[in-house]
């Protein structure tokens, strides 16, 4: 080498790297035909680590700390044995930075719901999401499985690889859980908590360390959850004769507003929440064999002649205007409440 052509190279004194922004997991030094000078220093930073590539193989990871790079320094590397001699003073070689930082905030969830069959509701379609957090643990395996020698790695990049593996577990799981839905439902921590202990492994096979992993709601369809709201009602309800006492009740203002006078509105709610009640009532009573339930006492017999003397309405009979009930035509006085009569 020429003394003009040693002299026009460009040497290297600082190699060091400040992360712009975030999102970056992996960063090439840019080099392009200038060399380390002898003796330069390599810094690293907390939440770095350094990876010196030499024709094309690992050389050695350095972590955070400060470094003189000389050839006396460099045959400590681990790597590669001897690979010191290859060089002259100045020598080159390519060098990669990595953040250790923690990724935080990364969002994973099921594209499409995920079947199970369930001991409660049978085959149900369950949808999850939640987050996660991961860091770099290892820069040579992610160098040599992952980012490789691309001038930079985006978490981006990364992201579609890391959800596809936690959808993934998270199926198998489900499959191989037999917990109900709404247990699961419940107990979100300790389901994470598993999925996770799943996961560790093939983050770890990146170079990475999964440091957490939340799952945040599980969830069915729509359709499937109106049904399990449905049944939900119907288990709060409890006692079907107060419920029915209560729809009643809830249908008297409704009634009272229609069109056609308060009263005869009153009364027609009064009478459709009535016979629903007794419907409903007369078929909880119904027994096994399905056989007609008791006539209500007081009810007049079939022949439809009124039992016990008592006044039925019909075309001889009036209404007291004191207390309502049916009395002869021609009474002056009411015979339940003693009321004159116009």
């Amino acid at each position: 080498m020429s003394l003009r052509s040693f002299i026009s190279k460009q040497f290297i004194d600082v190699i060091d790297w400040v992360e712009p922004g975030d999102g970056i997991l992996a960063y090439r030094y840019p080099m392009q035909d200038r060399e380390i000078q002898n003796g330069g220093q390599l810094t690293v930073r907390d939440s770095q680590l350094a990876v010196f590539v030499n024709e094309g193989k690992i050389a050695d990871q350095f972590t955070p700390g400060l470094y003189k790079l000389t050839t006396q320094t460099l045959p400590i590397l681990t790597y590669l044995k001897n690979w010191d001699k290859a060089f002259q003073s100045p020598f080159k070689s390519d060098v990669f930075f990595y953040s250790t930082r923690t990724q935080t905030d990364q969002h994973w969830g099921t594209p499409t719901p995920i079947t199970i069959r369930d001991k409660e509701f049978g085959a149900v379609r369950i949808r999850a999401f939640g987050i996660y957090a991961y860091h770099i643990a290892d820069a040579k395996v992610f160098y040599e499985k992952i980012s490789g020698t691309r001038e930079q790695y985006m978490v981006s990049d990364l992201e579609g690889q890391l959800r596809n593996t936690i959808v993934g577990t998270l199926t198998n799981t489900f499959a191989q859980s037999n917990v109900p839905f709404l247990d699961m439902a419940a107990n979100q921590t300790e389901l994470g908590q598993k999925v996770a202990t799943l996961l560790a492994p093939g983050f770890t096979n990146f170079g990475l360390n999964l440091d957490t992993f939340v799952v945040e709601n599980l969830s069915l369809p729509d359709e499937l959850q109106k049904i399990l709201d449905q049944r939900i009602s119907m288990n709060m309800l409890g006692d079907m004769n107060r419920y029915t006492q209560f729809q009643v009740a809830q249908s008297m203002p409704i009634a009272a507003a229609n069109e056609g006078g308060g009263g005869a509105g009153l009364g027609a709610g009064l009478g459709v929440g009535m016979g629903m009640a007794q419907t409903m009532m007369g078929a909880m009573r119904q027994g096994p064999g399905g056989g007609e339930p008791p006539a209500p006492a007081g009810a007049a017999p079939a022949g439809g002649a009124p039992s016990g003397g008592a006044v039925v309405a019909g075309a001889e009979t009036k209404f007291c205007v004191e207390c309502g009930k049916p009395m002869p035509r021609a009474g002056r006085f009411c015979p339940e409440c003693g009321k004159p009569q116009q």
